[in-house]
């Protein structure tokens, strides 16, 4: 190795820390991942089940920007299919099209509703001066506040554990902005635009989401480097304003040139030594949601077509149904049906601290009471828990998030990545691309602002997409 390539220490083996660590491997850098779980890949890993392969939820991989597609594309080879999008609304026993369109939404809703709805929109949008300072006022705004009170409330309170009044308008930017009803309105009877999350195919790994990940730590010890996984981290060392290395859970230290962490922002700082009292006090207000996700396999197939469906429903309490049938067959090696059913919670919620057959009997309940499964047997169930998968974007959690960051930032060698360690709700192709920029502020010696991923929402180098013969342009809207 040339003496200019530096050693590298980088806390989590998800989408981000693999990313960086991939391509600091390849241009020759001492890399050492560290993960505290048994496998790799984070939030996005594939784990067996049943004799069938299942992700952590629905994970679909789209991205416009072409460094994050070539990249996908050099981990995963031609070893992936196109799958159609369908992700529909389920609410009191209808399914409503996602994003909203007026056909579909008028005979679900009846003529009586619909007029309510188109009244309560009617109305709004000549109302002057309404400030949007949470999701429910930016939402109501343009969408009037009977629509909102039926497609966005429900869900989102389930997801954050908060009222939308309490929910920062941030949130409804990142997530659905221009998505309006007019614009609803207008693509389904003239075309064009549509929202750009929501695309109506994605490329899907032929093993899982998690291939994508077992093939990139595959590749970085093929470069030499270390993935290390069943190894919990304690803390970041710093020393003189300078990021030294890492403190393993047995109190080991390792020394590096340069340290990425993707480890949750508030264990981060609260782990650190010498942290202001002024930066402690900003993290206490940082919070994360947890997902409990309950996998059901049901006897048959075909049971619905989604690949998944968003429960807005306030009698049941999951959120999200995702059906792992309608991914790839590739994953699915028996004649059964697996269903993911989501439950999100805080960790002193009682959800949260239930042992696993009480979750399983909910889970069952909930798709009973959804008709989903008519009278198909449930062979069994298991129960896969998340900590801290969800940044919890409460109203003012911005002006607390700006000290923490000024703060990190004036820590030498020290970067922090990925949906934990940014406090950003990414996508995969989020921070598979804070991944890249921070491998080239170490490679390259670039000043990449890696807390500005997923801020430009409109921001893309060039736009590409993935289609089943590899990458390709994209027009622009």
């Amino acid at each position: 190795m040339n003496a200019d390539k530096k050693s590298v220490g980088i806390v989590g083996a998800g989408p981000a820390g693999l990313t960086a660590a991939y391509l600091l491997s390849k241009k020759g850098f001492a890399v050492d991942v560290y993960e505290a779980d048994a496998e790799v890949g984070g939030m996005c890993k594939t784990i067996e089940l049943w004799d069938n392969k299942v992700d952590i939820g629905p994970h679909r991989f789209f991205s416009n920007d072409r460094r994050v597609n070539e990249l996908w594309l050099d981990v995963v080879g031609s070893d992936y299919e196109m799958v159609n999008r369908l992700t529909r609304i389920f609410y009191k026993g209808k399914y409503f099209d996602y994003p909203l369109k007026p056909v579909n939404a008028f005979v679900n809703l009846g003529p009586v509703e619909t007029t309510r709805c188109l009244l309560s929109y009617a109305q709004q949008r000549f109302t002057n001066g309404v400030q949007c300072d949470d999701f429910e006022s930016w939402v109501t705004k343009r969408f009037g506040y009977r629509l909102y009170n039926i497609f966005f409330k429900t869900y989102s309170e389930k997801l954050w554990g908060i009222p939308c009044t309490e929910l920062d308008v941030d949130f409804a930017a990142q997530r659905i902005k221009k998505l309006s009803l007019y614009e609803a309105v207008k693509n389904a009877f003239f075309g064009g635009g549509g929202h750009k999350t929501l695309v109506d195919e994605f490329a899907y790994p032929l093993g899982g989401t998690g291939m994508v990940y077992r093939n990139m730590a595959n590749k970085i010890k093929e470069n030499n480097g270390q993935v290390i996984t069943g190894t919990p981290i304690k803390k970041i060392c710093v020393e003189d304003g300078k990021a030294k290395g890492i403190v393993l859970s047995t109190g080991e230290e390792k020394m590096y040139d340069s340290v990425i962490s993707t480890m949750p922002i508030t264990h981060l700082v609260n782990t650190m030594d010498n942290v202001p009292d002024n930066v402690k006090e900003k993290v206490t207000k940082l919070k994360f949601r947890n997902t409990v996700i309950v996998y059901l396999n049901i006897a048959g197939k075909d049971i619905f077509p989604d690949n998944w469906l968003y429960v807005h429903s306030s009698e049941l309490m999951t959120g999200r149904i995702t059906n792992f049938r309608n991914w790839v067959p590739q994953i699915c090696k028996t004649d059964t049906t697996i269903l993911a059913l989501e439950f999100w919670s805080n960790t002193d919620d009682e959800l949260w601290q239930s042992d696993d057959a009480h979750l399983i009997d909910l889970a069952k309940k909930d798709i009973q009471k959804t008709g989903l499964i008519g009278d198909r047997a449930i062979l069994d169930g298991a129960v896969y828990r998340i900590p801290k998968c969800y940044p919890v974007y409460q109203k003012g959690y911005k002006e607390n998030l700006d000290l923490i960051q000024l703060w990190l930032d004036a820590v030498q060698n020290l970067q922090v990545i990925g949906r934990y360690g940014s406090f950003k709700y990414n996508n995969q192709d989020h921070s598979i691309l804070m991944g890249i920029l921070a491998s080239e502020n170490i490679a390259d010696n670039k000043a990449n602002n890696l807390w500005e991923v997923n801020t430009d929402y409109e921001s893309y180098q060039e736009s590409t997409c993935i289609t089943k013969t590899g990458l390709a342009k994209q027009a622009v809207n």
